[in-house]
């Protein structure tokens, strides 16, 4: 009778433990995770996206996704993939959303929603520092200015070429076309701004004497219809750091203002 009673006992313990056992593992699958976004971006797209000394991903974009995300409180993997596969990833839904320096364009924006532009681009005319001589456009007739080919900048640069009279000499890297101008080569050069910004923070041996001529502006992207939550967290994180002062803060740790 007891070794009845015993076994019994056992299997009344037993049933108690795996009831207890099932019931925490139900529990656990029905307990919300916070979503890990994964974030693609550009490798080499200074001052917006690049490798540090120690081969951290600094940047424009970068510290602004990341101060956006600690103002509305996700959490994110950034994948720096180039800007074309950073795209291509996007569309294939491998991952959430780009920050790469992305223009706002009309033919993207049939594929993508974009956030609220977080920057606006635009050309410069830059000389060498120590040029006293050229200080506007009128200053370029019958001489030749630098371009780096395929750019806002050379387009700009194209598009008034006859009306201030000068001649374009194009080059395929910025680092040459500086050069280039400070050799005397050529007498001025147009980049976009914030790479010309960036330049000049690091000692390029140059300085803007125009003001900014309006480009193309910078989008957070997801595809569209997808991924809503994220791009109002970041629309909203982005008029809070804006508020704050702290994308002020990031912009001018990266682009000088002369």
């Amino acid at each position: 009778m007891k070794k009845i009673l015993s076994i019994a006992l056992i299997l009344v313990l037993s049933l108690t433990l795996l009831a207890g056992c099932g019931g925490g593992s139900a529990e656990g699958e029905g307990s919300p995770e916070a979503k890990v976004y994964n974030i693609a971006t550009d490798t080499t797209f200074a001052p917006f996206e690049f490798q540090n000394d120690a081969g951290e991903y600094v940047g424009i974009d970068i510290d602004i996704l990341a101060a956006i995300a600690e103002d509305q409180g996700f959490e994110y993997t950034l994948n720096p993939l180039g800007f074309s596969a950073a795209v291509a990833a996007l569309e294939s839904n491998q991952t959430d959303a780009v920050i790469a320096g992305m223009s706002i364009t009309e033919v993207r924006q049939k594929k993508y929603d974009f956030s609220t532009p977080y920057y606006d681009s635009g050309v410069v005319m830059a000389i060498a520092a120590n040029n006293e001589t050229i200080q506007s456009y009128e200053d370029l007739a019958g001489k030749k200015v630098a371009v780096k080919t395929g750019t806002e900048g050379a387009e700009f640069a194209e598009s008034i070429k006859d009306q201030y009279g000068f001649d374009i000499v194009y080059f395929d890297e910025s680092p040459f076309m500086y050069e280039d101008v400070k050799t005397g080569n050529t007498v001025a050069c147009f980049e976009d701004y914030p790479v010309m910004g960036y330049g000049i923070s690091q000692g390029n041996g140059l300085k803007m004497v125009t003001d900014m001529e309006k480009g193309s502006s910078y989008g957070f992207a997801v595809m569209k219809g997808k991924n809503t939550e994220l791009l109002e967290m970041f629309n909203a994180g982005l008029e809070n750091i804006k508020a704050n002062g702290k994308y002020q803060e990031i912009i001018d740790t990266y682009i000088a203002a002369e």
